[in-house]
């Protein structure tokens, strides 16, 4: 598996409706793409989002973040959207499970 975590603030000038479309189309894209096979986001109280995808392997995240559609819209983001990101990705993550048996 491999992990991306896409933390966020977005510009208070921001055209909400457009990012809502653009944001749900992406999702959408995604699900799509070979590789994928999750994606959560979470928004914090103090307005910083975290996304984050999962992906068969590094280069089915790699073929999403270079996707034609994709990178139009990740430049849009980049003029219109954010104030400021930061992307984490990682091959292999270690994971801990927890669940409870009744």
């Amino acid at each position: 598996m491999y992990l991306v975590v896409f933390r966020n603030r977005k510009r208070a000038d921001i055209d909400a409706a457009q990012y809502d479309a653009d944001a749900e189309a992406m999702e959408l894209l995604a699900k799509s793409q070979p590789g994928y096979r999750a994606f959560k986001s979470y928004t914090s109280q103090d307005g910083e989002v975290v996304a984050i995808s999962e992906w068969d392997g590094e280069a089915s995240a790699r073929a999403w973040g270079s996707q034609a559609e994709h990178a139009i819209v990740q430049g849009r983001g980049r003029e219109e959207y954010y104030e400021e990101y930061t992307m984490f990705a990682c091959d292999d993550p270690r994971i801990h499970q927890f669940k409870r048996t009744k």
